[in-house]
């Protein structure tokens, strides 16, 4: 269950946001702040008292364009905290989700707000935080499982085609072959490869349905990964996850089986 705080300087947006809020059960309590300022004294107020009750503050739904301080300029001053509340962006704006997400944004939601996709961040958020108070099973009953990198996953195409992204006003053309894995955020999905990430406006289920083909296969409702760029695969009491390069992705128990089934044939040629 969720303690929130909504910070807006629109009140009949802050008035809408607060309401679908209070609207959800996951949220046991939903304040609104109208400026910046207000908004970051009583998260300090919040997390220097540690507060356990209703008072606490766990997410922080967050207007961009604002008076005075912007929302990206509270992400920041909050980010110097030990153990900051988490934050979703809600904004009229697309052109910031890159920095939003920088700033290690739960989710991006588009204005005008809709009930089913404020219902999908705070989902996020929930998922976050009980991740984050469940201990890690413990490593002495691990067994690790080796897969081929090497291995090549299906019709692969050739490295010709590409996909466009934006940074800056700058459009880039980034190899699909070169993309390690992808990373739902929002609306978005970042592509990650080994020079770096770039984050595009398509969900994760369209890249999906489209690089199939490609051998990138679905692991986590979060996650798409290059079956030929998973370079081990562990299990851990029960959990299982796979390493791509430097990145430990987590598998859900819904596609376990299949992965492992698929790296095996591969492994098997």
């Amino acid at each position: 269950m969720l303690r929130a705080l909504a910070v807006d300087d629109e009140k009949p947006a802050l008035e809408e946001l607060l309401y679908l809020l209070r609207s959800d059960p996951r949220i046991t309590s939903a304040e609104g702040a109208t400026d910046a300022t207000d908004a970051l004294r009583r998260i300090t107020r919040a997390l220097d008292a540690q507060a356990d009750g209703d008072d606490g503050i766990d997410v922080v739904f967050l207007d961009i364009h604002m008076a005075g301080l912007t929302g990206l300029d509270v992400a920041r001053l909050l980010a110097r905290f030990a153990h900051p509340p988490l934050i979703v962006f809600v904004t009229a704006h697309e052109g910031f989700a890159v920095q939003a997400f920088d700033l290690k944004a739960v989710d991006y939601i588009l204005k005008p707000v809709r009930r089913e996709r404020l219902a999908e961040a705070v989902r996020r958020v929930v998922d976050l935080a009980r991740a984050a108070r469940e201990p890690r099973p413990p490593a002495a009953h691990a067994t690790l499982a080796h897969a081929t990198p090497a291995a090549t996953p299906g019709p692969v195409h050739s490295g010709s085609e590409q996909i466009p992204v934006e940074l800056g006003g700058i459009t880039r053309f980034v190899p699909i072959d070169a993309i390690t894995y992808v990373e739902a955020q929002g609306d978005y999905a970042r592509l990650h490869t080994d020079d770096g990430s770039h984050l595009v406006r398509i969900p994760l289920s369209t890249l999906e349905e489209r690089w199939a083909a490609r051998g990138f296969v679905r692991i986590h409702r979060s996650h798409l990964v290059a079956i030929a760029r998973i370079d081990e695969l562990r299990l851990d009491a029960g959990a299982t996850t796979v390493r791509v390069g430097s990145a430990e992705l987590a598998v859900s128990r819904r596609h376990a089986r299949q992965l492992r089934e698929l790296l095996m044939r591969h492994a098997r040629g």
